[in-house]
């Protein structure tokens, strides 16, 4: 992935849809300056970022993941299952529209970026609050005549698909067990996060580097021990508003009829 969309802090970020956490108050200053760390982190790792305009009118903007599913031949704009979230997709669909051929997603399907996992030409889908039927069965039509295959994996409690496991290569995945049934992944490797740590499962793959939060060193360490590189970020001020690693921007490789800029 040599390219990532992220988004600003919204100044009402304190006002985010919660599902499963207690609302506290976010501090928006050390939550920008934490994602302007992550986005550097990105950059560091040869990411060439492209940053979309803030939507101070929508709280949950700066979780841009959820707007979008990529993959190389094809951009889905979502429709998110949290309705107060769809102003998002405009500025999202203007900038990937300049990348990609485009398909939406209609009602009454809903579809939420974090809950797609894509290994390889594997694609596995959450069905959860945020995501339905539909919305999985319009993604199964748009991306299996272009050669991948879309599975529909459970996971019960948590958020996102992305809540409770992530990619950490195209044949492993970092999960809670405690929240999705792995058996979904066939003979993938499985590294557990620690049980200490529910949340640590969402880590950014980005070459052969996992960024991942520090808020969970028992789960880093297990990830180190098992031999992957881990730079570590402190996501600590958007985690308060159910904000995952993955969620802060969406990933893609560069086209194929594009060069790099000079």
């Amino acid at each position: 992935m040599d390219l990532a969309i992220t988004r600003g802090v919204s100044a009402s970020i304190g006002q985010c849809e919660l599902t499963h956490m207690d609302r506290a108050p976010i501090d928006h200053a050390r939550a920008q300056t934490q994602h302007e760390a992550y986005v550097q982190v990105l950059r560091n790792l040869g990411v060439e970022i492209i940053m979309l305009p803030t939507l101070d009118a929508h709280p949950d903007a700066v979780f841009v993941e959820d707007t979008a599913v990529v993959v190389d031949e094809l951009g889905v704009i979502c429709r998110t299952g949290a309705e107060s979230r769809r102003g998002e997709t405009a500025s999202m669909e203007a900038c990937l529209g300049e990348l990609r051929p485009l398909v939406h997603i209609e009602p009454p399907g809903t579809l939420e970026g974090g809950d797609v996992i894509q290994m390889g030409r594997s694609i596995f889908v959450g069905r959860s609050t945020r995501t339905n039927d539909s919305g999985i069965a319009q993604l199964r039509a748009a991306l299996e005549p272009l050669g991948y295959a879309v599975h529909v994996a459970e996971a019960p409690g948590a958020l996102h698909l992305k809540t409770a496991c992530t990619a950490i290569g195209d044949s492993a995945v970092l999960a809670n067990p405690a929240w999705v049934d792995t058996s979904v992944f066939g003979d993938v490797k499985v590294v557990e996060s620690h049980p200490e740590e529910p949340f640590a499962a969402n880590v950014v793959k980005v070459h052969d580097t996992l960024v991942v939060n520090s808020l969970f060193p028992k789960t880093v360490a297990r990830l180190r021990a098992d031999g992957f590189a881990c730079v570590e970020v402190d996501a600590s001020e958007l985690a308060k508003a159910e904000g995952s690693l993955t969620c802060k921007s969406v990933l893609l490789n560069r086209a194929h009829n594009e060069s790099p800029a000079p």
